[in-house]
């Protein structure tokens, strides 16, 4: 598809446009009116491949196709703003547009870090323990060593 194609499609999927709608793929921080950040917050089961992944169920019995539950999936920060707080400040507004929508719940699968241990980019695409932490999440599981599932109860 052109370009032209992807961006309407894209703006139909994010429901672009529309701050009321009731589910999108991810939200926007700004600082001083330029983009600094997105994540993805969905319903759960909007993602398929979770359904399969260890990860959100090791040592769970909970219903996957729970359509209360929604999740943060990833972030995006831009370079230069990292480590500024961008992340906390979109965790935050996740839970409230999540609860504002009707969710039971919101769940996180992120990072574990230490102080000093080397971390790779791409690693923290689904953010840090303490960013979750922050916001009111709880820790649910362990199910590796260095990932947790990390939840908020509405």
């Amino acid at each position: 598809m052109d370009d032209e194609e992807r961006a309407d499609r894209l703006r139909e999927q994010t429901a672009c446009g529309q701050p009321r709608a009731r589910v999108t793929s991810g939200l926007i921080a700004y600082i001083d009116g330029e983009p600094a950040g997105w994540c993805a917050v969905e319903p759960r089961t909007a993602y398929v491949r979770l359904l399969y992944t260890r990860v959100p169920w090791a040592d769970r019995t909970e219903d996957k196709t729970d359509n209360g539950v929604w999740v943060v999936t990833c972030f995006i920060t831009r370079t230069g703003l990292r480590r500024c707080g961008v992340s906390r400040a979109i965790v935050r507004a996740a839970v409230d547009f999540a609860r504002q929508r009707g969710a039971r719940a919101l769940e996180g699968y992120p990072m574990i870090t230490q102080p000093g241990q080397e971390v790779t980019w791409g690693e923290l695409h689904v953010g840090s323990r303490s960013i979750f932490a922050a916001a009111g999440f709880a820790e649910v599981s362990r199910p590796t060593l260095r990932r947790v599932v990390m939840r908020i109860d509405f």
